[in-house]
């Protein structure tokens, strides 16, 4: 049985290897001797009755009997309030990194097991967004830092350093000849500091750090995209896409803008659209699968058109298929730039502004902002709308409203009898 007395430096010196003796004053305070080295040590049990071991530390520079005893007290204060102190010590050892912390995060959301704020997975197009956004900045200006020491200022200066390019680069990739060019920008650093907000709350709620350093983050102003066709621009659209026609471009990429432009659909929607999403007769598309999650649109008779001349496989096959393969056109947005230099227009075009401009057009034509966000699936429909299987007649004829108009506009030919025919 170990000895107690009152440790003082006799006491100390009269250790000899695997001695160890406690205090009769500081109940669990003692002093060991191990070969040439003497420690002082505290035995306590924590609130659920574990039983822990705290090194104070080595005998002299600085600790003596009466310094040690001094702490031991007040260790036992920190565990008379609850606290653990050894348990403490050893989870700061087992340092969690920044970069240790995002694989994690990596591993339950790609799995399913974290879910977005609408309790549904990320979507694969988020997901390889976010991919980016850890491997080209989150980890090479953070990935080193211990989860428990990040701070505001630190998220801070990640965020301006990625604006200010720090992280720019070209990388090749795993496909042949692929680069892929890493660019900085506020608008990248703010969503990436969205990210690691995302990350530092995953931390939150398993007990690694007790704060979320990012919520004080001021971000950059998202610069929201205000471009629109004009009238002109869209004339310059129509002539572009029936030039493609007779210059051998992909048919279905042709028939794709042309559906983008009549329709204000996000460019990821029309590329996946599968035929079983379709009812042409009822002229409408019921997506299972979009960034607002699932969503009834109705089909203008311009529209319905395009997808009458489309070949169809079977119901489980693109709309608008690839040139090889199964999978969607991986190579639209470069189809896209070559019609948009055919046709002469500024490089600031993209397919999204054909969305906005689609919008425009319907307020210009005077349709309130829930029967736009009806047309081109904006989130906030009513509840009851998932369960309706065919747009209504209100709906069809504000589609068919805005596809004639951008028809017009783009100079393209309308046909009466097709209107009269699928009205019957």
């Amino acid at each position: 049985m170990a000895e107690r007395k009152r440790i003082g430096l006799r006491e100390v010196r009269a250790l000899r290897s695997g001695d160890i003796v406690y205090d009769d004053l500081v109940r669990g305070f003692a002093v060991r001797r191990q070969r040439d080295s003497v420690t002082y040590l505290l035995r306590y049990r924590t609130a659920a009755g574990r039983q822990r071991w705290f090194t104070i530390g080595r005998h002299g520079s600085p600790w003596t009997p009466d310094m040690a005893r001094d702490e031991a007290k007040r260790i036992l204060g920190e565990v008379v309030k609850g606290g653990d102190p050894a348990g403490d010590k050893q989870a700061t050892r087992r340092v969690v990194t920044v970069a240790e912390l995002c694989d994690a995060y990596w591993a339950d959301v790609t799995s399913g097991r974290l879910l977005a704020r609408a309790g549904r997975p990320k979507k694969a197009s988020t997901l390889l967004s976010d991919a980016g956004r850890i491997e080209r900045h989150i980890k090479p200006l953070l990935g080193r830092a211990p989860v428990a020491a990040v701070t505001r200022h630190d998220i801070e200066r990640l965020m301006h350093g990625i604006a200010e390019g720090k992280t720019a680069a070209r990388n090749k990739t795993s496909k042949k000849r692929g680069l892929s060019n890493v660019r900085g920008g506020r608008g990248v650093a703010a969503r990436t500091v969205s990210l690691l907000g995302a990350i530092m709350a995953y931390a939150l709620d398993r007990g690694i750090r007790p704060d979320n350093p990012a919520h004080r983050v001021r971000k950059f102003a998202e610069n929201k995209r205000e471009r629109r066709l004009s009238d002109g621009e869209y004339a310059l659209l129509g002539k572009a896409l029936r030039d493609a026609e007779g210059a051998g471009f992909w048919p279905p990429a042709i028939s794709a803008i042309r559906f983008l432009a009549l329709t204000g659909w996000r460019s990821g929607e029309a590329l996946g659209l599968r035929w079983a999403e379709v009812d042409v007769g009822r002229c409408t598309a019921r997506l299972g699968d979009t960034k607002t999650g699932a969503s009834l649109r109705p089909l203008s008779l311009a529209a319905s058109g395009i997808l009458r001349i489309m070949p169809r496989l079977n119901d489980h096959s693109l709309v608008f298929a690839a040139p090889r393969g199964q999978g969607t056109m991986s190579g639209f947005r470069s189809i896209w730039d070559r019609i948009a230099r055919l046709g002469g227009l500024p490089g600031d075009i993209t397919p999204h502004v054909l969305r906005h401009s689609y919008a425009s057009v319907a307020a210009d034509l005077g349709y309130s902002e829930p029967t736009i966000a009806a047309l081109v699936g904006h989130k906030g429909r009513s509840t009851t709308s998932r369960y309706v299987h065919s747009a209504d007649a209100v709906l069809l004829a504000a589609a068919d409203a805005v596809a004639r108009r951008i028809q017009e506009l783009m100079g393209e030919a309308q046909s009466a009898e097709l209107v009269q025919l699928d009205r019957a």
